[in-house]
């Protein structure tokens, strides 16, 4: 036998063998146990099919800022003079009024004594002129003038009591005080810093948003920050302001957002993540699967009366393995998730229930745009 035979014979053997196989993979009877697939024989395609879901469809959008204290301060004293006392650790809650450092004041003690002193001497001569008056032995005269010269001891002792009041410097608000910037025995001025002090039981978040967004903001608004320091953690506030203006070179516009912050987790100058949950509204949802684009064409199937039967749909928003269905479907409505490759339009489907479904419960998270840091 020649080569160029024994090549064709060959050929014709692989043929022959690849197209018994075909046909027996096509004809043989169908089993009831077998995953998703066509007819075999003429029967009805197995697919899998769930109800169309009504949910709660959470809008978001993502942005990126910087948390502020709800009041922020420099501690400086009033007065110039040496630090003789510390009387906080950096981290401390402290209370308003609280004295958190004393400078030295034994030069306007002694001043506010004097002018105490001074002020009994007039007082004792007011009455005892007052007393000479009542004999006509004292003109009126020289009881104005003493009268004024008490006024001015009491003034002098109202400032004497100032001055030794700003010799301790206390915290105007409660708040939590940061490091210590002096120590003890340093000489201060009025511009010198001794530490900070935040107040943290409120955190305030400012951050910018693109314009595009202006409209869909508005105060109350739910915010969730994460920081990369509390990992998955969420801290959950409102917005509680928009600025009126938008930014003409970012276009974007300032929102500011206030979270509790009752354990004072969050400090001052955080970076964080934020998801600001633009809108909650009901819709209908299916699974990703069930929907077919065909250029322009957007349809699914439903099974009706054990058929496949085929419709168009405008689509919605798309997040966690589901679309939304905006009109062309109703709540209920069974639809083919899978197997929809192998069915057409009015064939016979033998439906089977997919083996876990996503609680319904759950609302799904609609992704939005992020804004610009602030």
């Amino acid at each position: 036998m020649s080569a160029l035979r024994q090549v064709l014979l060959t050929l014709v053997l692989v043929a022959v063998a690849g197209g018994g196989w075909w046909a027996w993979n096509e004809y043989r009877p169908a089993d009831p146990a077998n995953a998703v697939g066509g007819p075999r024989g003429g029967g009805a395609t197995t697919v899998i099919a769930a109800p169309a879901e009504a949910r709660t469809l959470i809008e978001r959008t993502e942005a990126v800022g910087t948390t502020r204290a709800r009041q922020a301060i420099e501690i400086v004293p009033l007065d110039d003079g040496r630090l003789v006392e510390l009387m906080f650790q950096p981290g401390d809650l402290v209370a308003a009024g609280q004295v958190l450092a004393r400078l030295d004041a034994d030069i306007q003690r002694a001043d506010l004594d004097e002018a105490r002193a001074s002020l009994r001497e007039k007082e004792l001569a007011l009455e005892r002129a007052r007393t000479l008056r009542a004999t006509a032995a004292v003109p009126q005269a020289s009881i104005d003038q003493l009268v004024a010269e008490r006024a001015a001891a009491q003034a002098r002792v109202d400032r004497g009591e100032r001055r030794l009041a700003d010799r301790e410097i206390s915290a105007p608000f409660e708040g939590v005080v940061g490091l210590r910037r002096v120590d003890v025995g340093a000489r201060v001025t009025e511009t010198t810093v001794l530490t900070t002090l935040d107040d943290l039981a409120e955190i305030e978040i400012a951050f910018q948003l693109p314009e595009r967004l202006f409209a869909r903001v508005r105060p109350g608004q739910v915010v969730t920050a994460r920081a990369a320091a509390f990992g998955d953690e969420g801290f959950t506030g409102t917005i509680t302001s928009i600025d009126s203006r938008i930014d003409a070179t970012a276009r974007s516009f300032q929102v500011r957002a206030v979270l509790p912050n009752a354990d004072y987790a969050l400090p001052a100058g955080m970076f964080v993540h934020l998801e600001v949950v633009l809108q909650e509204r009901p819709a209908v949802v299916v699974p990703e699967g069930a929907v077919v684009v065909e250029g322009d064409a957007v349809y699914l199937y439903v099974v009706e009366d054990d058929r496949a039967v085929r419709r168009d749909v405008r689509l919605g928003q798309r997040e966690l393995g589901v679309v939304e269905i905006r009109a062309g479907l109703d709540e209920g409505e069974v639809v083919i998730s899978q197997g929809v490759t192998r069915i057409r339009d009015g064939v016979p489907v033998r439906v089977r229930a997919p083996e876990a479904e996503t609680p319904s419960a759950a609302p799904v998270a609609i992704g939005g745009n992020g804004g610009a840091p602030a």
